[in-house]
């Protein structure tokens, strides 16, 4: 689908991010010849030495052939945006400290770009956006004496495996015409099974509903968690006897941190849409985000806080990543601050906290350990006696179906199943 006008067929905005990268890389591997933009230079240089600067599957193999083809190209000249026939933007609306939408992000990026883009260009956003941005940037792009072609094409891929999944996945396509909408089903379908064709404004639900759906599924095994806590029953005990060969109860979540960069914030996007009225929405921020408080006061009903060195264990967001974004453990941290005695953090995938400790410092320093993120590499951990809280139900025996759960750290805790 080369337009021999464009020297690339696609720009990728914010081209060396988690959403950028493995969509520029996808494409530059069906041979798009693809436009990385961004302006994090020492970043830029990094990938363009074949250095992936996070976790993604698969990309560390991917990078070098990209870019050793000649497909893809990285650069932070704005100028250098116009020479791409489709620009895609993976600036999201975020919110701010009263949960509502930012939605000034997306219109300065709009106006930043304005002088370099050029008409009869697809524009697609793909991060989260509010609920009538697509509709709203057309508009704008037309009051401003601009004719380009604009269409909502959301990712919906798990954090780090985005590679595999924009070619596993259904891609949602809204275009603003039908121009748009042909255009961008013709660049998704060279890398998805499929392309579902919606309204502009039903793609941003569908993606807003797909995150909202999963952090309302996480808070709902959260209130699990602190019901049977109350009632002095294992969760997991419980769970994995409601589960057990009941394929309708089969995907109900453990309880856990529910966080990242997305989860929480398009929740909260759609309770500023329908006017605060998203009780749904604001109920699960209260049990998801009121976790780690209810942690805290957990371990305070059996121990002198102010006399104990807490280990956390696990800072990214989720397990075997090393994204740190919104992660709910940066939370529990500053909260035990004020408590606690000491406070000693490790994570084996995070580079970019300085503050880290190596685990066997952890391990040996604290008096009590948090799992905040359950990696896989702490699966078979020696905690020399010590007791850990564990929400995650990690740390507990596979299911022989005989509810004959016990945990591999000892019960070191005055009462309760979740510190042992």
């Amino acid at each position: 689908m080369q337009n021999l006008a464009f020297e690339y067929d696609v720009c990728v905005i914010g081209g060396a991010g988690h959403v950028g990268l493995p969509l520029a890389a996808a494409l530059a591997e069906k041979g798009q010849r693809t436009l990385i933009y961004d302006i994090n230079e020492a970043v830029l240089k990094r990938i363009s030495a074949g250095e992936v600067p996070f976790m993604e599957d698969g990309m560390e193999e991917l990078l070098p052939n990209v870019l050793a083809s000649g497909k893809l190209a990285l650069t932070s000249k704005k100028e250098d945006i116009g020479k791409a026939d489709i620009v895609i933007i993976t600036i999201g609306t975020p919110v701010d400290e009263f949960l509502n939408p930012v939605f000034k992000l997306i219109k300065s990026c709009i106006d930043d770009l304005l002088p370099y883009l050029r008409d009869g260009q697809l524009l697609i956003l793909r991060s989260t956006v509010y609920p009538n941005t697509t509709d709203w940037l057309a508009r704008y792009l037309e009051e401003n004496g601009r004719e380009l072609q604009v269409a909502f094409c959301p990712e919906r891929v798990v954090q780090g495996k985005g590679l595999e999944e924009i070619k596993k996945l259904p891609q949602l396509v809204g275009g603003v015409t039908p121009e748009a909408q042909q255009k961008a089903e013709k660049l998704f379908g060279l890398l998805a099974p499929e392309v579902v064709e919606l309204k502009p404004i039903e793609a941003e639900f569908a993606k807003l509903f797909n995150n909202a759906y999963r952090y309302i599924e996480f808070a709902i095994a959260n209130e699990f968690y602190m019901i049977t806590r109350a009632a002095g029953v294992d969760y997991y005990r419980v769970l994995k006897g409601m589960s057990h060969n009941y394929p309708r109860a089969k995907n109900i979540p453990k309880a856990g941190f529910a966080a990242g960069p997305c989860l929480f914030k398009d929740t909260m996007q759609l309770s500023a849409f329908s006017n605060n009225r998203f009780s749904l929405g604001h109920s699960a921020m209260l049990v998801n985000e009121g976790l780690v408080l209810y942690i805290i006061d957990e371990i305070a009903r059996d121990y002198d806080l102010s006399q104990l060195k807490i280990g956390l264990l696990g800072m990214a967001f989720k397990a075997d990543n090393d994204d740190i974004r919104s992660s709910l453990s940066y939370k529990l941290k500053k909260a035990l601050e004020f408590r606690a005695k000491k406070v000693l953090t490790t994570d084996p995938f995070v580079n970019v906290d300085p503050e880290l400790k190596p685990l066997d410092y952890v391990l040996e320093n604290s008096d009590l350990f948090i799992l905040c993120t359950p990696h896989s590499q702490y699966k078979n951990l020696d905690l020399k006696g010590k007791p850990i809280v564990d929400i995650w139900g990690f740390f507990e025996k596979e299911f022989d179906g005989k509810l004959a759960v016990e945990s591999t750290a000892p019960a070191l805790a005055a009462r309760g199943s979740n510190v042992r």
